[in-house]
């Protein structure tokens, strides 16, 4: 078992985790808990030979709780480290990543601006107003961290800017973060269907520049009160 990669749940019991099976299993003799934080030395570990990811699922999401790996693996790992992270060197090149990542963050986000704004697709008589959603839809969507679909590069740009827009008014116009939703298979999925398909129709109504009163726009009333 220990020559065996795998991703588990935390155990009933210090020094334990679960696997997807239920499977109960001990942490193998001289094995450590490694802290999730340090990257560097997190996929230095795991690329060095076998490790027990342990991961917590809370709501929809995953939370790292550390890995398991070989105690003294992890320490010459990280000694290892501390002395390159000490050469000036090591600074300068960590810098230059960064100002290469903000740049590059920049870039995408201007880009997913102009997808969302090109999902939009305002009449010219709400072309201010669409620039504007565009541009809140895309600061909540784009940040790295988020966890939004904008992150991802498993589908087309374009998809990614529908899915942000669609998913920004689910939460900014709708009702959606209070409704109580059967806990049903697919029950979830068939809500946020039917909120997609009110978005649709009332972004028809922005698309063919239809007359919206200011005190019944829910687009500036959820831009006003800060969007999703």
């Amino acid at each position: 078992m220990p020559t065996l990669t795998r991703i588990s749940a935390p155990g009933p019991r210090e020094g334990t985790v679960r696997l997807s099976t239920g499977e109960i299993l001990a942490v193998p003799e001289g094995w450590a808990l490694l802290p999730p934080g340090d990257a560097g030395l997190t996929g230095r570990v795991k690329k060095a030979g076998a490790t027990w990811t342990v991961q917590e699922k809370r709501g929809n999401k995953f939370f790292s709780r550390g890995l398991w790996a070989p105690a003294e693996v992890i320490e010459s790992i990280r000694q290892t480290l501390l002395v390159e992270r000490a050469d000036p060197g090591y600074t300068r090149k960590l810098e230059a990543a960064r100002k290469k990542r903000a740049v590059e963050q920049e870039e995408y986000a201007g880009e997913f601006t102009l997808e969302v704004a090109r999902f939009l697709a305002f009449s010219p008589a709400f072309a201010e107003l669409g620039l504007e959603l565009a541009g809140a839809i895309s600061a909540h969507a784009v940040p790295v961290g988020s966890g939004t679909v904008a992150r991802t590069e498993r589908i087309p740009i374009e998809r990614r800017a529908e899915a942000a827009a669609i998913a920004w008014f689910r939460h900014a116009t709708t009702e959606y973060d209070h409704m109580k939703i059967p806990r049903e298979k697919g029950a979830r999925r068939e809500v946020r269907r039917m909120l997609a398909e009110r978005t649709r129709t009332l972004l028809q109504r922005y698309r063919r520049g239809e007359a919206v009163s200011a005190e019944n726009c829910l687009i500036r009333k959820a831009l006003r009160s800060g969007g999703a």
